[in-house]
């Protein structure tokens, strides 16, 4: 069914102020130090031709790792191509943590050789913490991390103590790029399987959170407390579920997870920032051992799907109005799906959910959201190691550069072909900024202009949902030469009924 929308912009009512720095992003540990991250996708498989098959194993998902991973080299934040794109965003958060991080020894002083100490996984040097803090300062942004907390630092009845951390937090202050904000793990709730010492238990955490709080505002007051930075758990679930109607929920990979209120309850440093994980599910990679947690490519455009962020949002803002009310909620990882991105993260498609995202986050709350990653894996902005810009890079570029920080009540109700957001002008100018997804594939949607207006309409190249190039307006977005970024202008659109073509996302700047 096609829908009809009226825009009409004297009459919104402001919901908010939003974070300024709301679209930002990860720079994963194992990027930074080298190590075992996802395969690539074929391009047949990014394109939908050809199926992604993995082998299944009854030993589960660690013994599968041979098939999905291998080991890359640490990613050259010193390229000009890189820095220049990533610059173009405005002032960001720059998360460096994941998994990778919770075992990672600091070897600022050279002593280990290229040795992995006992009970950690990787090393970090001196220089390539140097060349994350050089990033940073480059750019513009402001830098947030994970610490070590692994059995190598201690057992689980010894006490988290910062020995690791102090090396990470003393030498970035003295660098003159200090860390502005900190969670204490990644995914804690996944216990031993994200690294913890063995026999960890969410007492355990509780009480190390604390030690790391306490240590931090004691010594770097300035750093802001984040966490407990979860996936799954908390009746938090994802996929398009099975046959039973039950959805997929991250306790199906990894057993012994637990909740925010284990992590929480009881805890004596309070969070300055409260922060969670969301993915609308696993990837390909991932499906045959948690097929309810997969969606297919043809879903990726409906109701149910594009539902999936507002529902982790929604879901969790009573749990930071309890145990940090009156903060800002961080998604400290986001993407379109765990195990690295589906076949059709790097392509057009993904964009109608990132965008969606955005739009939806900000009409329930405030925050950062942090996607994942800048340049690493298929739901990268950029290209792995070529760096060359995804849709969802001018996606987010263009809603950064036109969308402001004034939400307004769109006063239309979330519907297939009608995903509508309202904002203030970013340019400061009198006026408002709509967003209008429509996520039908089969309808076109009438918009009712009150006025003239600049249109942005994106699209996938030649009408291809899954192509790996977006046009704007019609005109393809890619890099001219010596990489300098495409003109990102509307075109005008008069007062009046405006069509939007299926599939499409469009901003008109009123």
């Amino acid at each position: 069914m096609s829908q009809s929308i009226k825009l009409t912009p004297d009459a919104l009512k402001a919901l908010r102020e939003v974070n300024p720095m709301m679209m930002s992003y990860n720079v994963e540990f194992a990027e930074v130090t080298g190590g075992t991250f996802w395969k690539a996708y074929t391009p047949e498989q990014v394109a939908g031709t050809e199926e992604f098959y993995v082998e299944p194993s009854s030993e589960g998902i660690a013994a599968m790792y041979k098939d999905l991973m291998q080991v890359y080299p640490p990613i050259d934040l010193y390229n000009e191509k890189l820095r220049g794109l990533a610059k173009e965003f405005g002032p960001v958060w720059v998360r460096v943590s994941g998994t990778w991080a919770t075992k990672t020894y600091y070897d600022f002083d050279g002593t280990t050789n290229g040795q992995v100490p006992e009970g950690y996984l990787n090393v970090l040097t001196k220089d390539q913490w140097i060349g994350v803090l050089d990033f940073v300062k480059a750019i513009g942004a402001k830098l947030i991390v994970s610490v070590a907390n692994c059995p190598g630092l201690h057992s689980a009845e010894e006490p988290w103590h910062p020995a690791e951390a102090e090396k990470l937090f003393s030498f970035s202050r003295e660098y003159g790029v200090p860390i502005n904000a900190a969670e204490f793990a990644n995914e804690p709730n996944m216990m031993e399987d994200t690294g913890f010492p063995k026999g960890y238990t969410p007492a355990h955490y509780r009480r190390d959170q604390d030690l790391f709080f306490q240590w931090l505002r004691a010594n770097y007051p300035d750093c802001i407390c984040v966490g407990p930075s979860t996936t799954g758990g908390d009746d938090i679930t994802f996929g398009k579920g099975g046959a039973d109607g039950k959805t997929g929920g991250v306790e199906q990979l990894v057993a012994n997870t637990c909740n925010c209120a284990d992590l929480l309850e009881g805890t004596k440093e309070p969070l300055d920032v409260f922060s969670y994980h969301y993915y609308n599910g696993v990837s390909e990679r991932l499906a045959s051992v948690m097929p309810s947690g997969h969606w297919l490519a043809e879903d990726a455009s409906t109701e149910p799907y594009l539902a999936t962020a507002p529902n982790f949002a929604r879901t969790y803002a009573p749990m930071r109005d309890k145990y940090c009310p009156g903060a800002e909620m961080w998604v400290t990882e986001s993407g379109d799906a765990g195990g690295g991105g589906d076949t059709w993260a790097s392509t057009y498609l993904d964009v109608l959910r990132t965008l969606n995202e955005l739009g939806g986050f900000a009409s329930i709350t405030n925050g950062v959201i942090f996607h994942n990653t800048l340049a690493s894996s298929d739901y990268g902005f950029l290209a792995r190691e070529v760096f060359d810009p995804r849709p969802n890079y001018f996606a987010v570029l263009l809603w950064n550069r036109l969308m402001g920080t004034t939400v307004y009540d769109s006063a239309e109700p979330v519907r297939e072909g009608a995903h509508v957001y309202a904002h203030s002008r970013k340019d400061g100018k009198d006026g408002v900024v709509y967003l209008i997804i429509n996520n039908s594939l089969t309808e076109t949607t009438s918009v009712e202009l009150p006025k003239d207006a600049q249109r942005y309409t994106l699209a996938g190249e030649n009408g291809n949902m899954r192509a790996t190039v977006m046009t704007l307006n019609g005109k393809p977005l890619v890099l001219g030469e010596n990489n300098a970024l495409p003109e990102l202008t509307g075109v005008a659109q008069a007062a009046g009924t405006a069509e939007l073509a299926p599939g499409t996302c469009t901003f008109f700047v009123l």
